[in-house]
């Protein structure tokens, strides 16, 4: 009975400790993509996690100490429009996840969409959907994908 009680008493601080680290846990912003290289390579860089800046609550990984530090000197310049969530889906007023890979970068800001199908259709009116996104974004940016 005393082993019993032991196990048992191990067993809930296990998971209590897990259920305190997955709390804590973040996943890094823009799946661990080095949001420099899309400037300096443009190109989708994953960081190593060697290198990371926290800003706004959320955690940047870079692929060399050298981007770390271009983005602490100037992290806005680096940031994706939007919040990270796709440009296209802004511009519907709606946040869609990305896919990192799916990129551009027009007039120094960076512009993720949801997939290449989406990226299409973004690309054939660029011009007028970051207009229609930067309209709707104030109106987006604090509320849950899934209220959208």
């Amino acid at each position: 009975m005393k082993n019993l009680l032991a196990i048992l008493t191990t067993l809930s601080l296990l998971f209590a400790n897990v259920a305190t680290a997955a709390d804590n846990f973040a996943l890094p912003a823009i799946s661990g993509y080095d949001v420099v290289s899309y400037f300096t390579k443009n190109e989708a860089v994953k960081g190593n996690g060697f290198n990371t800046s926290e800003h706004d609550g959320q955690t940047y990984i870079f692929s060399s100490k050298e981007n770390k530090e271009l983005f602490d000197k100037n992290p806005t310049k680096y940031l994706p429009e939007f919040g990270g969530w796709c440009a296209y889906g802004a511009s519907l007023g709606k946040k869609f996840h990305v896919d990192p890979t799916i990129f551009e970068v027009v007039d120094g800001k960076l512009y993720l969409n949801l997939n290449s199908d989406i990226q299409k259709k973004w690309e054939a009116e660029k011009t007028k959907n970051i207009e229609t996104a930067h309209t709707k974004w104030p109106n987006i940016k604090d509320k849950k994908a899934s209220d959208l």
